[in-house]
This record gives structure tokens, C-alpha cells and sequence, in this order.
């Protein structure tokens, strides 16, 4: 016995082919929208999963990017603080020289000693930069300054490392020690530069022999050594520079690989989705030609 095709089957029929090409052009319409081939994790388990994954390492690379970049930035600033303290040092050297040639009466040498007093002051302005709000010589103390204005050189931050995170386990120093060059001044006796700044600034006021001897022997040797370690320092930090930087390009190019990744799982192909779409779009308009023309309304449906 043969099944009769009624009027209600082939309207279900109909219907769902049209709700099938409407559910077909929808979804490639909001592929279009999004951009994005995976609208939901169920249409496709695995490259959502990978999408998270990927999308998890560009965020931990981007914290990495901005950890080198402000590296970089806090060791440039280093870099030309320091840069300004070496100039400052050679202009006393320049001045020591010229004290101790023995033209020079006690007048000449008094006036070059308030010049090296001048300068002596600068190299603490310069050793009280700031990045960001933050004295980048202080240690971790960077809400302190490591020096105060006036004939007290003491040493007012601590041997604390600021470092920053640059990779999964790796980290690096950014801050430098500037009491290892500076020191604590003439009252610790530590023969670092302000140290030797004072005391040259002494001989230069006390014009004993004794004192005009010292300008071009010991205090010449002590300041030439002390500007040897300042530029010994400076290497340093261009060194760490040079790492942040090495580290800034590497993790930019994780960032762009991983991008990479992520757009070829997760990224919809435009002009395929478009093309797709048009098509939907036409076969939808066609099914509901076809389906006004299939199914008609007759007096009997109202009757029924």
C-alpha cells in the first residue's frame, strides 16, 4: 500500500528547506559581520580551544613587550643621567688642570672652587632623575632621592634591584647602584667621586703647598680613576639596554607567529563567506519563489 503525499507534508517539507537556507545565509552573515569562522566552541571543538590558548599567549607576550619597552626606557634615562655626570666630571678634570699649572694665585684657584662646588651640586641633580615619577637611582627607595641639595652627600636610597619580567622565567636588573660611583661624600672617606669632589673643591680654597701639590697628582689620580668607574658603568647599563632591546624585538616576534596562528584558526576567509553568501541569498529567494508556488492556500485548508 502506497503512502499519500498530502498538502501538510510537502508544506513542512518546504519549510524546512527554506529555514535550512535561511539558517546557511545567517550563519555566513554573521561570519562576515565577526570576521570570524567560529561563531560558537561547537562548531568546531578543537580550534576554539587552540584560539584560546593562542589568544592567552599574545596577552602574557604583550605584558612581557610592555615589561622590555619600559626596560628600555628606564635605562636610557639611566644612560643619559649618566652620560650628563661624566660631562660634569670632565669639566672639573679640564679645571683641575688648569689650577694646578702654577699661574694661578689663591684668587683664581678660589673662583675655580666655588665653579667645582657648582659642579658638584650638578652631578646630584643628575643623580636625582626621575622616570616615570620614580628616582631611578634610589634602589627600591624610589620615592626617596638619593641626594640631598646642599654640603650633605650622604646616601640616601638602598642596593635594592628594580627588575623586570622579559620572558617565562626571565628577568633582568634595570636600576643601577649610583652610590658605587658617587659614594657618601667627603665625611665617609670613601674616594668615590663626591668624595673627591669635595676634597679637591678643599684643596683648592687651602692654598698650602701641600694643597696646591695635591691638585695635580692625588686628586688628579683619584678623579681619573673615579670617571674610569663611571664609564665602566655606563657599558653596563648600554649592555642592559641591549638586552631589552634583544628581548623587545624577540617577543614581538612571538606576538606576530602567534597572531598568525590565531588568524589562520580563527579568522574567516571574506571573499569565500561572501561568495558563499551570495549564493545562500539567491537559493533562500528561490526557495521561497518555489515554495509560494508549491504550497497553495485552497478553501479546503480553511474548512479542514
Amino acid at each position: 500500500m502506497s503512502e499519500r503525499i498530502t498538502s501538510t507534508m510537502i508544506s513542512g517539507t518546504t519549510l524546512a528547506d527554506i529555514n535550512s537556507a535561511l539558517g546557511a545565509m545567517q550563519r555566513s552573515e554573521s561570519e562576515l559581520a565577526s570576521g570570524k569562522s567560529i561563531q560558537q566552541p561547537s562548531d568546531n571543538p578543537y580550534g576554539a580551544s587552540r584560539a584560546i590558548e593562542l589568544q592567552s599567549t599574545i596577552d602574557g607576550m604583550s605584558s612581557y613587550a610592555a615589561n622590555a619597552q619600559d626596560g628600555i626606557s628606564w635605562t636610557q634615562t639611566t644612560s643619559s643621567a649618566l652620560s650628563n655626570i661624566n660631562e660634569v666630571g670632565q669639566r672639573v678634570r679640564e679645571l683641575l688642570v688648569q689650577a694646578s699649572n702654577g699661574v694661578n694665585n689663591s684668587v683664581d684657584r678660589q673662583a675655580i672652587a666655588e665653579e667645582v662646588n657648582q659642579l658638584t651640586e650638578t652631578v646630584k641633580h643628575d643623580a636625582n632623575t626621575q622616570y616615570a615619577g620614580q628616582y631611578i637611582f634610589s634602589g627600591t627607595s624610589t620615592s626617596t632621592a638619593p641626594y640631598q641639595a646642599g654640603g650633605e652627600d650622604e646616601y640616601q636610597g638602598n642596593a635594592g634591584q628594580i627588575t623586570r619580567s622579559i620572558g617565562p622565567g626571565a628577568s633582568v636588573a634595570v636600576n643601577t647602584n649610583i652610590s658605587s660611583v658617587l659614594g657618601s661624600g667627603q665625611g665617609s672617606g670613601d674616594g668615590k667621586l663626591l668624595d673627591v669632589l669635595r676634597t679637591i673643591s678643599q684643596h683648592l680654597t687651602g692654598g698650602t703647598p701641600e694643597d696646591v701639590a695635591a691638585l695635580g697628582s692625588s686628586d688628579l689620580r683619584n678623579l681619573d680613576s673615579n670617571l674610569d668607574a663611571l664609564t665602566t658603568v655606563q657599558s653596563r647599563v648600554g649592555a642592559v639596554t641591549d638586552q631589552m632591546q634583544v628581548a623587545a624585538n624577540r617577543v614581538q616576534d612571538l606576538q606576530t607567529t602567534a597572531a598568525q596562528a590565531l588568524s589562520s584558526t580563527q579568522d574567516a576567509d571574506l571573499a569565500k563567506v561572501s561568495i558563499a553568501y551570495s549564493n545562500q541569498q539567491a537559493a533562500y529567494n528561490a526557495a521561497l519563489r518555489a515554495g509560494a508556488s508549491i504550497v497553495q492556500t485552497s478553501l479546503l485548508d480553511f474548512l479542514h
